[in-house]
């Protein structure tokens, strides 16, 4: 069985629906992330970087960072669709997928959740959130700008970039920040699928 590691609203939402999309069979452990369980060392054990998502494999291999774990499902269950079956459309769903994990995650709402992170005066707190703020919102310009116009998924099919990508849409959704007609109207494509919707209710959210 596998296991996989998780914090409710998270960035490992979108893995976990990635494993209901699959109908797989998994434990789930369920991480408090400002309480400090990533870096006690039962988990630091099986992952020393400290970080969510992780997926064990059956095999016992540990899977950690989203693009990775999602590559391997895709791959893993082919059958599922859940990458384009030729080698360019691939690269592309890999580009937003990580696009979406490193820059609008990595640098845009890291800056908005945990802006004591880049702290060097409290006085400057404010401004990191701003700097925040405008990356996410320049982030999710970009995605318009590559998709606008487009209806439904990112692709022709749903992919493991759609997961990445909802659930930076999800943040900014419940952090009230704007999202543009593309993401808004991806955002709601994404919360109509029964999954979405079930992963959501699991997690403790209503959308």
């Amino acid at each position: 069985m596998l296991n996989f590691y998780m914090t409710p609203g998270s960035c490992s939402t979108g893995i976990h629906i990635l494993l209901e999309e699959l109908d797989l069979l998994f434990s789930a452990y369920v991480l408090n992330l400002p309480a400090g369980d990533t870096q006690k060392p039962d988990f630091l054990a099986i992952n020393p970087k400290g970080t969510i998502p992780v997926l064990v494999t059956d095999e016992g291999v540990v899977l950690t960072e989203f693009a990775s774990i999602a590559w391997w499902l895709a791959v893993k269950y082919p059958k599922a669709g859940l990458l384009p079956e030729d080698i360019t459309s691939q690269a592309q769903v890999l580009e937003i997928l990580n696009y979406a994990v490193s820059t609008i995650h990595g640098h845009g709402f890291t800056r908005i959740f945990t802006p004591e992170r880049y702290l060097f005066r409290e006085e400057d707190k404010e401004g990191i959130l701003r700097q925040g703020k405008s990356l996410v919102a320049k982030g999710f310009n970009t995605i318009e700008k590559q998709f606008g116009g487009k209806t439904g998924y990112l692709f022709d099919q749903f992919t493991i970039a759609d997961a990445a990508l909802f659930y930076v849409e999800f943040w900014a959704n419940r952090t009230e920040l704007p999202l543009p007609p593309f993401c808004r109207q991806h955002f709601n494509t994404m919360i109509s699928r029964p999954v979405v919707k079930r992963v959501l209710a699991e997690e403790g959210y209503r959308v």
